[in-house]
């Protein structure tokens, strides 16, 4: 059973999405990502996508080179990367991170906000991506994956 990561700080949505994709905790993507001189404090990481692109490159999983326009969920590939809530700051785009998945036809999204009554979200209708970054699986992250409501 799939049990998603919850962000552990209100800047953590980026680390914990990479958590989530490559099945580590919270503490062991934050290790991690600090060593990498990466840092849930820094608000880049919820307004540049190199961090999160950087994280999963550093663990050997491919992404999109470009962060591709939303279009509907059923276009979307059978994982990606999605930026949600997106809202300008002095002039700067901010979003938070979550994962899109699916599994043998079932979509849901893994959102790490601590607030939320359920992690694992199927209400399509409430989220509004604004584009995707593809996350490229091989085997080791398709094993990650095998929620059943």
């Amino acid at each position: 059973m799939l049990k998603p990561v919850v962000q552990e700080e209100p800047t953590g949505c980026g680390i914990a999405s990479v958590a989530n994709i490559l099945g580590k905790s919270y503490a062991e993507m934050k290790a991690i990502a600090n060593a990498m001189g990466i840092y849930a404090a820094d608000k880049a990481l919820w307004s540049d996508t190199q961090y999160v692109r950087r994280l999963l490159s550093h663990s050997g999983v491919d992404t999109s080179a470009d962060e591709i326009p939303f279009e509907s969920w059923s276009k979307l590939p059978d994982m990606a990367l999605l930026s949600i809530k997106h809202h300008q700051d002095a002039g700067k785009s901010f979003w938070h991170w979550v994962v899109f998945q699916r599994d043998e036809n079932q979509a849901f999204v893994l959102d790490s906000a601590s607030y939320l009554p359920s992690n694992i979200r199927s209400d399509f209708d409430e989220m509004k991506p604004e584009w995707y970054i593809e996350v490229r699986r091989d085997e080791s992250v398709s094993k990650r994956f095998s929620y059943r409501p």
